[in-house]
């Protein structure tokens, strides 16, 4: 299956013939929200796709949600141009099947979830083949009508970008800058996108819960921690968006090893690196705690597994941050707040220098 998908216009003069995009993604996490069990056919039940012309002949079996070995969403496949009827042992597998089949073609042709845009003559849209998927509408032939599509490999160009990351040195300093400076850097731009839904921007989230720690007369690696616990969403490979379109982006990880890299201390990056973990622990441990998250970390929880079972809880219990990673963890749903007043980055310098300094 193609990854990368590119259209380019040349032609547009013919009515009709618009382009339409929807996020297979958020389809898939809001069928896996709303309808488990048909979520659940759709990621075993293999079907498979066939395209044939005069010179080519593809066919793929595979099913139409894709997962990863975390169970994390990684690929879509639906098209009603090349699917073949189902093939199951029995009979009995077939209706629940197309049961689901249609409840989440449903979602996908929901108005709220299409973009609807009119490519024009020069205009180029690219995407990710196996998370978004394009339609358009009829088009007459009273005007003359051209789009040059192709295809191109998305680890050929994943390499690529890397290369070039690594190249400007994106995300570590360079020989004028210190690592307080890039983070500094990363909450003054980064930082001012939305956080996931909530009402705050990801700076002011860190920021409150930075404070949150200070006022709690926490120690200063665990101040550090809280202010620099969501790091992993400006430095990771997986956004932010992603998460919430139902793919962990294991921001937490890759956080923690991000800071481990510019030499934090563990008594920095293991309760950076535990903070979600945390959350599934108290909602696995505490009456009451599920019902203090937000609409939006009710959603992550989901994605990022869910409440601890008990083994995951004797696990989490015997980690040596477990309590520091708890407490990062009331911090970060306190930390919420759009009305809140709380110091800015450069209150934190002394703190995050110091803690350089002992390395």
């Amino acid at each position: 299956m193609p990854t990368i998908q590119l259209l380019h216009c040349l032609a547009n003069a013919a009515e009709g013939g618009d382009s339409g995009l929807v996020d297979g993604f958020h389809a898939a996490a809001t069928l896996r929200r709303e309808q488990p069990d048909a979520f659940g056919i759709l990621t075993r039940t293999p079907v498979t796709f066939r395209y044939r012309d005069a010179e080519a002949e593809l066919t793929a079996t595979n099913p139409l949600i894709g997962l990863d070995a975390l169970g994390r969403i990684k690929q879509i496949r639906f098209n009603n141009r090349s699917m073949r009827p189902i093939a199951t042992a029995t009979a009995d597998g077939i209706t629940p099947f197309y049961a689901a089949y249609r409840a989440f073609a449903e979602l996908l042709y929901r108005d709220e979830a299409r973009l609807d845009l009119r490519l024009e003559p020069g205009d180029c849209v690219v995407f990710d083949n196996t998370r978004i998927l394009h339609a358009r509408t009829g088009f007459t032939a009273s005007g003359h009508r051209h789009l040059q599509g192709c295809y191109a490999d998305l680890d050929a160009a994943a390499s690529t970008l890397a290369v070039l990351r690594r190249s400007l040195h994106q995300g570590y300093p360079t020989m004028n800058q210190s690592i307080v400076d890039v983070l500094a850097r990363l909450f003054a731009e980064q930082g001012g996108n939305e956080y996931l839904g909530e009402p705050v921007t990801q700076a002011e989230h860190m920021l409150q819960a930075a404070a949150c720690a200070e006022a709690a007369g926490a120690e200063p690696s665990l101040v550090a921690a809280a202010l620099l616990h969501d790091v992993g969403h400006f430095t990771g490979e997986i956004s932010g968006h992603e998460l919430m379109a139902g793919t962990d982006n294991r921001h937490s990880h890759s956080g923690a090893d991000w800071l481990a890299a510019a030499r934090f201390p563990e008594t920095v990056t293991e309760p950076v690196r535990l903070h979600v973990a945390a959350k599934r622990y108290l909602c696995a441990v505490e009456p009451g705690y599920f019902d203090l998250l937000s609409e939006a970390s009710v959603f992550t929880l989901g994605v990022q597994g869910g409440p601890m079972d008990a083994d995951e809880v004797a696990e989490f219990e015997r980690g040596g941050y477990a309590q520091a990673a708890v407490a990062l963890r009331r911090w970060d749903e306190a930390a919420k707040d759009p009305g809140a007043r709380v110091p800015g980055f450069d209150h934190y310098r002394p703190l995050l220098e110091n803690l350089l300094s002992r390395r």
